[in-house]
């Protein structure tokens, strides 16, 4: 009954805000955040929806930062878009000249696209290059693109600009946003212990424990974490929209973990205890 990991339109999601809520509603969601990529745009759309289908919509966005060389995603709930709006254009800026600089290394090796043009607001990232290369025949599916060319270790990946962790929690807990770390188990650049003590030494607030890409044992381990530094657990499906497999399967689905409601409430705390 609760989603705090969701995509849309405004990043790489494939639904609009609205039609997320539309199709969280039909899921059994009750509470859903809108967690697009280093952007809040989608926010006022789903506000507006969400009265129409009665759910709760939770404020969030998925802000990219930069740890031993790779990728780290961190969650921030209930932020201050105002307080955020300068910052955040600043990451979006930087997250269009990555994607023009992995069109330019495309077009070298052969394989020119057109950069999907996005409305304003809009966070551009690999998934829209990779369906560019699908349009432009280059590729038969999105997860060819990823293998052969924009996957972390591939020939057109750029990395992000350089945005440390302690950066990324000091904005979003200076605009009252409950920081939490995205996917633990996802991150590329060092072992989840070892990376978890650096960032709440950075002021970390929460671990996303549930996520579809982590093993039961896993989880155990990240809520044993929890416990141990005094952490807000929270999760989600990262949904971006309908995704199904070779055989028709729909992979990832709105209210996959059954999560309980009962997670919000810590989250709203420490939110408002920033303000």
């Amino acid at each position: 009954m609760l989603e705090l990991h969701c995509h849309t339109t405004y990043s790489d999601g494939t639904l609009t805000p609205a039609q997320l809520a539309a199709a969280a509603a039909a899921s059994g969601v009750r509470a859903l955040a809108i967690t697009d990529h280093d952007t809040t745009s989608g926010w006022d759309e789903a506000f507006t929806a969400a009265d129409l289908y009665g759910i709760e919509i939770v404020p969030g966005i998925e802000l990219s930062t930069v740890h031993n060389g790779r990728s780290l995603h961190i969650l921030g709930f209930y932020p201050d878009a105002n307080k955020l709006e300068g910052p955040l254009k600043e990451r979006l800026e930087g997250r269009v000249r990555r994607s023009q600089q992995m069109v330019e290394k495309l077009t070298a090796m052969g394989y020119p696209i057109e950069l999907p043009k996005t409305s304003p607001g809009m966070a551009p990232g690999r998934p829209h290059i990779a369906a560019a290369l699908v349009k432009a025949g280059h590729a038969k599916s999105s997860r060819e693109a990823f293998d052969r060319w924009l996957g972390d270790d591939g020939p057109a990946y750029v990395h992000y600009e350089k945005f440390s962790i302690v950066q990324g929690i000091d904005l979003l807990k200076s605009c009252g946003a409950v920081p939490v770390w995205a996917h633990p188990y996802l991150f590329r650049g060092g072992a989840v212990e070892e990376v978890l003590k650096e960032l709440v030494d950075a002021g970390l607030m929460g671990v996303e424990v549930y996520h579809p890409s982590h093993t039961p044992n896993q989880m155990q381990n990240l809520k044993n974490l929890c416990l141990h530094y005094g952490l807000l657990a929270t999760g989600g499906s990262d949904y971006h929209g309908p995704d199904v497999d070779r055989k028709g399967t729909e992979v990832t689905q709105l209210n996959m973990l059954h999560l309980p409601l009962e997670l919000l409430e810590p989250i709203k705390v420490a939110a408002a205890s920033l303000k």
